[in-house]
């Protein structure tokens, strides 16, 4: 993808995060019309974080979310977002974003903002050896080497770069190795404003990337045909540190645990030059395709 395409796709991402705004605590918002048959979980948990982040003074930033995925959502329809006011202290605000279509809800939020507090502080330490980004396969990369995987490319948000550093989950059955790691340069492809809020969304949206690949890296397991269906379940994210979703990060993720059709990744975010910026842990639905379902 060249510069002008990336460009544009992340103006479409601007604009999915842009929320009309109905009253001071309700908020609508846009999926793109790209033929998928449900919303993809980092679209509805960012333009979540937009809302409550909406109804907050701007000298508090987000420094965590928690959200739970209760229904698939339809691109089709406008997603409508309630915000309510938990608590508005002297330093923190708690807001709960509540996102719903056709009369019910598919995914609520909590989510905390801070004023900015100097104290202890000592970072998360980067995996050693790990390549650069311009040194690492891009996605094109990858589908020219499996072409009949095009259709599962052209799906994915084009807004991000990703980079895997091993192999793909969408990859054939069999051509993958079993890894405990799971390892992703991203980066919004584009430039977006300096608007920190804008920043720690488009994180948000790109965190629901790559994480559960964890889960099925750790058995060799793939995406698809001949492997793993499988959709979010929950999602938390910590911010740690000022960074810019534009500049190319680190995605380390790992899987602790899987059992009962589910598996729990949790990954960690880091900059070029190695700063801790933020850590997700997700818990997926994971099943086999041709399983049946209770």
């Amino acid at each position: 993808m060249d510069n002008l395409q990336g460009q544009a796709a992340v103006d479409q991402l601007l604009q999915l995060l842009d929320l009309k705004q109905i009253d001071a605590a309700t908020f609508s918002g846009e999926s793109p019309q790209t033929g998928a048959q449900r919303v993809f979980g980092g679209q509805v948990a960012g333009q979540a974080l937009v809302a409550a982040g909406r109804t907050v003074p701007s000298d508090r930033l987000v420094h965590s979310l928690h959200g739970y995925f209760v229904r698939p959502g339809d691109p089709t329809v406008p997603i409508e977002f309630h915000v309510e006011t938990i608590r508005d202290g002297r330093s923190f605000s708690v807001r709960r974003s509540t996102a719903q279509q056709h009369g019910r809800t598919i995914f609520f939020m909590s989510a905390s903002f801070q004023v900015h507090e100097e104290g202890l502080d000592h970072p998360s330490t980067p995996p050693a050896g790990i390549p650069a980004p311009a040194d690492v396969a891009t996605m094109h990369d990858w589908v020219q080497r499996y072409p009949e995987r095009e259709a599962a490319f052209n799906a994915a948000p084009q807004a991000i770069d990703l980079r895997y550093v091993g192999v793909p989950g969408w990859v054939p059955p069999g051509d993958r190795e079993p890894n405990a790691e799971q390892r992703v340069w991203m980066r919004i492809n584009g430039t977006l404003p300096d608007d920190p809020l804008i920043h720690a969304c488009a994180l948000t949206y790109a965190s629901d990337l790559s994480l559960l690949d964890a889960v099925l890296s750790t058995h060799g397991e793939v995406w698809g045909p001949g492997g793993v269906i499988g959709a979010s379940l929950d999602h938390a994210l910590w911010f740690h540190r000022p960074f810019r979703a534009d500049e190319w990060f680190l995605y380390d993720c790992t899987s602790p645990s899987a059992s009962g059709a589910r598996g729990l990744a949790s990954g960690r975010m880091f900059t070029e030059s190695g700063t801790h910026i933020a850590t997700a842990v997700q818990e997926g639905l994971l099943r086999r395709i041709g399983a049946k379902s209770p």
